[in-house]
């Protein structure tokens, strides 16, 4: 939950974002992110219940209230089906899209803020589904990447997590295990929290281009395990740069 309520402080502040990350993620990039996390997890047996992507730009073209309502109305058109809706004020006006599905539910945002004369705005984009399947797994990475050469320019920041269940009861300490996950995620431990039930670590991994500062240190990388208690499940979360589903 700390880190959640990090991640939420991160998202609501935009400028923060655009200065910490020193890599901007290109389509491919988010692509092998994802899929590279639910790999490592499928091959530790670790069954993924759910997933998330969290995509978003400053979308410095967007000068005008004009500029802003062509884009929109250039992104009904290519999402038609979607739900619509605005809402706005003399200080924010904010429009959203939501496809929901059997397979994963679909929002965009289009967040526009007047200042001075001109506006600045972000476009949201985040898909959650329940389940990682082989089976699906090319159709998610294809729609990813369709989704994000549509709604996207260039200077995209992505979030990829996904959450798991261990398959059987671990026979490990929740820091072994952790340390093992660290392992074979190629990561360095930058900072950890450690309580009777649950453990997380936040760190460096080689495996992903995604960088956030942290006390003077790089950070790409958040695990965190929970132990239900007895006969229950021990879940894990994933996230690069940061975990973004709450656990």
């Amino acid at each position: 939950m700390r880190y959640l309520k990090i991640f939420l402080v991160i998202v609501g502040t935009f400028g923060f974002i655009v200065l910490n990350f020193g890599n901007k993620t290109t389509v491919a990039k988010s692509e092998l992110d994802l899929t590279k996390l639910a790999s490592i997890l499928q091959d530790e047996d670790i069954l993924i219940i759910e997933w998330s992507l969290h995509a978003r730009e400053k979308m410095e073209n967007l000068q005008s209230a004009d500029d802003v309502k062509k884009f929109t109305n250039e992104l009904r058109t290519l999402f038609p089906d979607w739900e619509w809706t605005t809402n706005s004020s003399a200080k924010h006006s904010e429009t959203m899209a939501v496809l929901d599905t059997d397979a994963q539910k679909e929002t965009i945002k289009i967040v526009s803020t007047p200042i001075n004369r001109n506006v600045q705005t972000y476009v949201i984009y985040e898909v959650k589904g329940n389940s990682w399947k082989a089976e699906s797994e090319k159709k998610i990475t294809s729609l990813l990447g369709s989704r994000i050469s549509d709604i996207f320019h260039e200077n995209t920041t992505i979030f990829s997590c996904l959450k798991g269940e261990f398959s059987d009861k671990i026979d490990k300490t929740l820091p072994e295990e952790i340390n093992h996950l660290l392992a074979v995620f190629r990561a360095k431990e930058i900072e950890a929290l450690n309580e009777d039930n649950f453990i997380s670590a936040s760190a460096y991994s080689t495996l992903f281009g995604n960088v956030l500062k942290t006390n003077s240190e790089d950070m790409n990388l958040q695990i965190g395990i929970r132990n239900h208690g007895l006969g229950e499940k021990t879940t894990v979360v994933v996230g690069t740069p940061i975990i973004t589903i709450e656990y």
